[in-house]
């Protein structure tokens, strides 16, 4: 293979931090991840979305946790040692913002090409699924590729936003 050739199959190559929810891998670009966190207490804000377990002190900053499990409407959470929160990077209207994912456990960075990629599963008009970017393949199972910013709607991110600024501004 030619250099042009080598770097074209570098760039087409992401990776992946792993997570599972249940007995379910899922994956984010880790372009997206800012760091992993064990799991460390929120404080609960009240009149906020089921989902949003509350904000943490991350170095000075509130950032808004959201429970993942809770989100995607899976059975509720058992915090164990394997708990961890996921800072992630994503984008409110073009401004970037920061949120924790409360997660079951983290497992590895993954890296996959192309062809280790399917189309997200059409489920019928009813189910939106657009938050999953793509199926990623790996030993014949399948992990779930996120797309951050697509996971919480425009109105819910705003919401979080506002909450997370009311809060620094107090």
């Amino acid at each position: 293979m030619n250099e042009i050739g080598l770097i074209d199959t570098m760039a087409k190559v992401t990776q992946y931090l792993t997570f599972m929810l249940e007995e379910e891998i899922f994956a984010l670009d880790i372009s997206q991840v800012r760091e992993v966190l064990e799991y460390t207490k929120s404080t609960k804000v009240p009149r906020t979305p089921e989902y949003m377990i509350g904000v943490i002190n991350l170095r000075g900053s509130v950032v808004p946790v959201v429970d993942m499990r809770n989100k995607f409407r899976l059975k509720p959470m058992t915090i164990s040692v394997d708990t961890c929160i996921i800072i992630l990077e994503i984008s409110i209207e073009g401004e970037e913002s920061v949120i924790g994912a409360l997660v079951d456990s983290v497992r590895e960075v993954i890296e996959l090409e192309p062809n280790q990629m399917e189309p997200p599963p059409k489920i019928g008009s009813k189910l939106n699924t657009d938050y999953i970017k793509n199926m990623g393949k790996i030993n014949g199972d399948f992990i779930i590729i996120l797309d951050v910013d697509k996971v919480f709607s425009l109105d819910e991110l705003t919401t979080v936003k506002a909450i997370t600024s009311n809060i620094e501004e107090a």
